[in-house]
């Protein structure tokens, strides 16, 4: 036997080797967790807590790498801007097409892996998307439009919620959860759902009722049912106890009721939030040893977000353990936990990077095919009165808004696509209808974001296409250096540049987000100038994006631009008349710590909207108008405040009061007007339902959005999606945005009458369904229910239907009004008739009561079965079962 005073010089290969060549008699292989428990052991008191933040240093006596937690994948790898950008989640949940979105992770994990890899190959392993824990998806509930935040999440309704989020997660981690391609966070647990500008310091109070009826089963499915191997636990405070220390949620609902024995990771800045944002501990040190002592296996440390070599928090564990606030043995646990996460992605043993691809797997042609695909299948046909699809030839259109030409609005948040290249829906529909006369008609000055100015636009210094590029690090300013997060940030706006750049290139164009590699590492300055060269002679809204900066535009005076930190801030644009091929100089400054993020922006636009309309739309035969919001405006916590928008949410369901008068203008003219909306949320749509002749809601479709769009305006794609959120008429309808009970949310359990319902989409055909039949598999319910019906395509089109099965109960406190099943996307030709086959599992059957408890309901349930909800004007069919006997159910 080994001495045991000699296990601390074993390093982690003879570790592994020990635990996995003991002689077939003596034991089986070791697990992942044994092959942890035995590194663990070997490690010192400072490297322990070193592992437990999310830029983990390598231990080298120990063999042990590098290794970053932080990744993001919402709707594509975030950290490469070449990586596919698919329809932001709000968008891929209208799909109501849950293989569509397993293929879409599948497609993400392979883009994701080829560029984590090319990071760790390049000698860059903790820097951001290097590792392959990703902290997707957000299974928030989309419980109020305002949320800034929604955008992210798959809707309102816990079990459509709970199904996209398997097949994600189960599409990203492959089909062994032991032996994952990538590890699926599920976030943010829970409850979290706005408002952004509180989150770090509310307190949020819910009902056990609610937890387990709206805000916890999503996030049970992906774990129990998905296997995620790990979560993220949230800012707000729960019922008086932050999220990342609440022993209901990280002990009683997640360890010992679902048996989750994955990794916890917390939100960046949540464990820190524990004592200074929430007062629940009088330290930091404390704060740290509750979270970990209520089951937090990896911080995600704000330091990260400016030094990715900042290790400092993990101070606080070795402190935290040293005067007795922490045992040691719980610190072995979460580092045991965390490293069982590595050694089963097989990032332990040196062996997990691939070789070089000879031909990369990013934004490969099948990838773009399946883009375009999702984002057809996302859009929602809110109402046709037959205008659509317009005819393919010889039709004469006016495009008119603001969305009409934009390229930044179609990607979303959380991701660096570079967006030069995007179609727009101008551009799609000059794709999809080459016999068509479309003129565009540039709108007034909306909220639109604009558009990158692309490299054809721009000329270096010398007249080279694109920018000349000087960087120029900080100077060494004598000071200890910054430690904090806000001491690094306010370096932005304190520290100085050195005299003479270290690099001087031409750039092709300034598009620099937050999560692309920065090219100043320590922070410094980075200067754009040239010129700008506009194609066509007109009025431009010129500006710039960024943290903190100047922006000079011919002999317009010099910007100061300042925000906070945050990727999302708007462009600081100024209003010029430009002349076709006539030279600009600009110079743009941005001082950033440690991030290069800029932008240079522009958009056509005109002083004299109604009227330039009017002239566009005089021999147009239809009206097409771009309108909607984008993922800036509402996004997570910012410092916008505009009309409308606060702080990253909304305080207004209504679009834009230009934008408004632009449609009533449009309307005016007589000609039929046909409405595409892109938002991330619930917008308005009233006065458009009553005067526009065709709807469709694009949310934020993706790389690809424009062209699925002029598609499906031309009918070359057939629009079959579904609203994953009630559009409501005014925040009158709803709640206060603070009150988290569900009493009167989503249509679950609103009793107003909404402008369009969730489930709610219209299609070119049309489909008819069979009776329903309903089979339960005992009387009791508890083995569940089979439910059959037909359906059949009876219009002169092919196209897709969802199928959508809703429950009704008992009459019982704590049980909704009505409740989504089941639902199915299927493709159809004229004629063809389709059966369809429901298996409703116990738990689909079941409702909570009052107390919390999750239990299958004696008594009369009806089942409906058709393309929207029952009573939504669409084809339903309905029958009525019952239950003899209460069952209750493991929570």
């Amino acid at each position: 036997m080994r001495n045991p005073s000699s296990i601390a010089s074993l390093t982690v290969a003879t570790a592994l080797a020990l635990c996995l060549t003991a002689p077939a008699f003596a034991k089986p292989a070791a697990t992942p967790e044994q092959q942890a428990a035995a590194i663990v052991a070997q490690m010192t008191l400072e490297e322990k807590a070193s592992q437990l933040i999310n830029s983990q240093p390598a231990i080298p006596r120990l063999n042990l790498p590098d290794y970053q937690w932080w990744s993001e994948a919402l709707h594509g790898f975030a950290f490469n801007p070449h990586a596919t950008n698919f329809p932001e989640p709000v968008g891929l949940a209208a799909s109501f097409n849950a293989p569509l979105l397993k293929q879409i992770a599948e497609a993400i994990s392979v883009e994701g892996i080829e560029a984590s890899d090319a990071m760790v190959a390049a000698g860059t392993p903790l820097e951001l998307g290097a590792g392959r824990t990703y902290w997707s998806p957000n299974l928030n509930i989309f419980r109020d439009p305002r949320w800034g935040r929604g955008q992210e999440t798959y809707g309102e309704d816990p079990f459509l919620t709970g199904k996209m989020g398997v097949a994600y997660v189960t599409g990203l981690q492959g089909p062994n959860p032991d032996a994952p391609k990538i590890v699926a966070t599920p976030k943010h647990f829970a409850v979290h759902s706005g408002p952004e500008s509180t989150r770090h310091t509310a307190n949020v109070n819910v009902s056990v009722h609610d937890m387990r009826d709206t805000y916890l089963p999503a996030f049970r499915a992906a774990l129990v049912d998905g296997h995620a191997g790990s979560v993220m636990c949230a800012y707000s405070a729960i019922n008086g106890q932050p999220a990342c220390a609440n022993t209901f949620l990280m002990q009683e609902t997640l360890r010992k009721d679902w048996g989750f024995t994955g990794a916890v990771v917390s939100d960046c800045g949540a464990v820190r939030d524990i004592s200074s944002a929430h007062k629940f501990a009088p330290d930091i040190v404390e704060g740290s040893a509750l979270a970990v002592r209520a089951g937090l296996d990896i911080e995600c440390a704000t330091e990260s977000l400016f030094d990715r070599n900042s290790f400092g928090q993990s101070d606080n564990y070795v402190k935290a353990v040293k005067t007795g606030k922490l045992a040691e043995a719980d610190l072995d646990r979460a580092v045991a936990r965390g490293l069982t996460t590595r050694i089963r992605l097989g990032l332990v043993d040196g062996k997990s990077a691939r070789p070089a691809l000879a031909t990369s797997s990013i934004n490969t042609p099948e990838h773009r095919a399946l883009a375009l695909a999702a984002a057809e299948q996302t859009l929602v046909l809110l109402k046709n009165d037959g205008v659509l699809p317009l005819d393919r030839k010889g039709v004469k259109i006016a495009l008119v808004g603001p969305l009409a030409d934009s390229r930044r609005v179609l990607r979303g948040n959380y991701t660096s696509r570079e967006t030069a290249d995007l179609p727009s829906v101008l551009d799609g529909m000059k794709a999809a209808l080459p016999d068509a006369q479309i003129t565009f008609v540039p709108a007034g000055e909306s909220v639109s974001d604009g558009n990158v100015i692309p490299t054809s636009a721009l000329l270096s210094e010398d007249g080279k296409p694109g920018v000349t590029m000087r960087y120029y690090p900080f100077k060494p300013d004598g000071k200890p250096a910054p430690t904090t997060l806000m001491d690094k940030f306010m370096r932005a706006f304190t520290a100085t540049p050195a005299e003479t750049p270290t690099t001087t290139r031409i750039e092709p164009l300034v598009s620099s987000e937050l999560f692309t590699q920065p090219q100043l590492p320590d922070g410094g300055k980075a200067v754009a100038s040239g010129f700008i060269v506009a194609p066509e002679t007109g009025t431009y809204r010129i500006g710039a994006r960024t943290i903190a900066g100047t922006f000079e535009f011919a002999d317009k005076p010099k910007v100061e631009i300042k925000n906070g930190f945050n990727p999302a801030v708007m462009p600081v644009f100024q209003t010029v008349d430009l002349v076709a091929g006539q030279r600009y100089p600009f110079t743009f400054a941005v001082q950033v710590p440690a991030l290069h993020f800029g932008e240079l922006n522009w958009q056509r636009v005109s002083r004299q909207p109604e009227a330039d309309l009017a002239a566009g739309a005089n021999n147009a035969d239809v009206i097409v108008a771009v309108v909607g919001i984008n993922s800036t405006l509402e996004s997570e916590e910012s410092s916008i405040k505009l009309p409308g928008f606060n702080g990253g949410d909304r305080t207004s369901l209504d679009l834009p009061a230009d934008q408004i008068a632009l449609l009533k203008a449009a309307k005016a003219t007589g000609k039929p007007l046909v409405v595409i909306n892109m938002s991330g949320s619930a917008i308005n749509l009233e006065w458009a339902k009553e005067n526009a002749s065709a709807i469709i809601q694009a949310w934020y479709p993706g790389e690809a959005g424009g062209l699925a769009v002029g598609r499906a305006v031309a009918g070359l794609a057939n629009p079959a999606g579904r609203l994953p959120v009630t559009f409501y008429r005014d925040v009158t309808q709803l709640p206060a945005f603070e009150d988290f009970a569900m009493k009167d949310r989503t249509y679950r359990y609103f009793e107003g009458k909404p402008v369009y319902a969730f489930g709610h989409g219209l299609s070119y055909t049309k489909f008819a369904y069979a009776p329903v039949k309903v089979r339960l598999r005992d009387q009791t319910g508890a083995m569940g229910a089979v439910v059959e019906t037909e359906v059949t395509n009876v219009g002169r089109r092919s196209g897709d239907e969802v199928a959508q099965l809703y429950l009704n109960f008992p009459a019982a406190p704590g049980t909704p009004k009505v409740a989504l099943r089941g639902f199915q996307r299927i493709s159809m030709a004229p004629g063809e008739k389709r059966s369809l086959r429901f298996e409703l599992s116990p738990r689909d059957l079941s409702s909570v009561s009052p107390e919390g408890q999750t239990q299958v309901l004696a008594g009369n349930y009806t089942i409906s079965v058709g393309g929207g909800q029952p009573g939504d004007q669409l084809p339903t069919r309905s029958i009525t079962f019952a239950i003899k006997t209460t069952s209750k159910l493991p929570n």
